[in-house]
């Protein structure tokens, strides 16, 4: 049920603001009926301080403006090797162009490739602009663009949308990931 927000401040409801921002906060902090992973599997936002013991192709400028743009195309439809907003993206065609669009880097093309680009980063020191790499069985099998705040854009599966979506989901926190920067 969408929250209207204006009646509840409009009604000066004391209870009805703080239960609107409670609900407010909830929805961008990614509830998940799960317990929240570990310190060693959750990536802090460390975007305001980059770490600059891990090297980046990367500016921090560079790199906010990947993320800007990849929340920017949430909604596109999902096509099995589309690489373009008009055509569609797989998960590792909307890295490509979202690399290449903002930064003028070229991305390897297959998420089996993805897994070796750029540097490892450990969870603590993750920032926005960076790749998240999933893995079933020892196997890349997907990957998608770090925004902050535990939260990640990528392009799914067949007949869904560019998303964005959180680490700490109940589906999210049980893949194994390693985290990579361009």
């Amino acid at each position: 049920m969408p929250l209207n927000h204006e009646s509840s401040w409009q009604s000066g409801s004391q209870a009805g603001c703080l239960a609107c921002l409670a609900a407010g906060f909830l929805l961008l902090t990614g509830c998940s009926t799960s317990a929240p992973p570990s310190p060693a599997s959750f990536p802090t936002d460390s975007s305001a301080q980059p770490d600059l013991s891990v090297g980046a192709r990367l500016s921090h400028e560079q790199a906010n403006d990947v993320t800007l743009y990849a929340i920017s195309l949430v909604g596109t439809p999902y096509r099995f090797g589309g690489n373009t907003p008009e055509s569609g993206f797989d998960c590792s065609g909307l890295i490509g162009h979202v690399y290449q669009s903002r930064a003028a880097v070229t991305s390897p093309r297959t998420v089996a490739q993805l897994k070796d680009w750029g540097q490892a980063v450990g969870p603590e020191s993750i920032r926005s602009g960076d790749l998240v790499v999933f893995f079933q069985r020892g196997v890349a099998t997907h990957a998608g663009i770090y925004v902050g705040q535990g939260r990640f854009v990528h392009a799914p599966s067949t007949g869904g949308v560019v998303r964005l979506d959180s680490l700490g989901s109940k589906y999210w926190s049980a893949q194994p990931r390693a985290y990579r920067r361009p």
